[in-house]
């Protein structure tokens, strides 16, 4: 009957070593077990760290960009009563015309 030895189930151990015992399926299964509840806290922590970051940078941004906001609703604003402002830029007053350059023979040239 010993030429009958039964193999382990799925290949669980290299051919000519011996099936591992309870003891070390114990162990393994533990050491699995923390491991997977580790990875775990570290992806919560990562996901916590990186909603801060973007709520910081978000707020940051908010911030940074308030004057910005506050010209648009101005321009808009005087849009909407037809009025016309000047702003830092200049003034919203548009000039409309034309013009003729006149090139000379030197500029022609330097084409």
């Amino acid at each position: 009957m010993d030429s009958q030895r039964q193999d382990p189930p799925f290949g669980s151990s290299l051919p000519g070593q011996t099936p591992p015992g309870p003891l070390a399926k114990i162990i393994a299964f533990l050491l699995s077990a923390a491991f997977l509840t580790l990875a775990f806290m570290f992806s919560l922590v990562a996901l916590a760290v990186i909603a801060v970051l973007g709520i910081g940078l978000g707020g940051w941004l908010w911030w940074k960009t308030r004057a910005l906001r506050k010209q648009m609703r101005a321009a808009e604003a005087s849009l909407r009563s037809g009025n016309t402002t000047t702003t830092a830029t200049g003034s919203n007053t548009i000039i409309e015309g034309e013009f003729v350059r006149e090139t000379s023979a030197s500029e022609r040239l330097l084409r």
